[in-house]
């Protein structure tokens, strides 16, 4: 692991993978909520730890998924990182979708 940086902010999945009717993808880092806010609805940047927000992804205004997103601040998880839980369908499709836009947004 070369390019390791325990800095960085990262996303994956935190459930199978396969078709399911949910899945949740979790994004840990730093960034995590500026990164999700920048897709997401609604604003989360000052939402309080420990809640739960519904709203939509949207990628150059198109909606791809309406979704659940949980946050989690700072010292409060874990592992100490802030860390954001996006709910979503859980169709493929969806799933890498989600996980293309987290990327290509930080």
């Amino acid at each position: 692991m070369k390019n390791f940086n325990p800095d960085d902010t990262i996303c994956a999945l935190a459930t199978g993978g396969n078709v399911s009717a949910i899945a949740i993808i979790r994004i840990s880092g730093k960034d995590s909520v500026k990164i999700v806010n920048n897709i997401f609805s609604k604003n989360i940047i000052k939402a309080n730890s420990h809640t739960i927000h519904y709203g939509r992804i949207t990628n150059n205004n198109k909606i791809i998924d309406e979704v659940l997103v949980s946050i989690f601040k700072g010292n409060k998880t874990y592992t100490g990182e802030t860390t954001v839980e996006v709910s979503c369908h859980g169709s493929i499709y969806i799933q890498d979708k989600l996980l293309q836009i987290l990327i290509k947004n930080g």
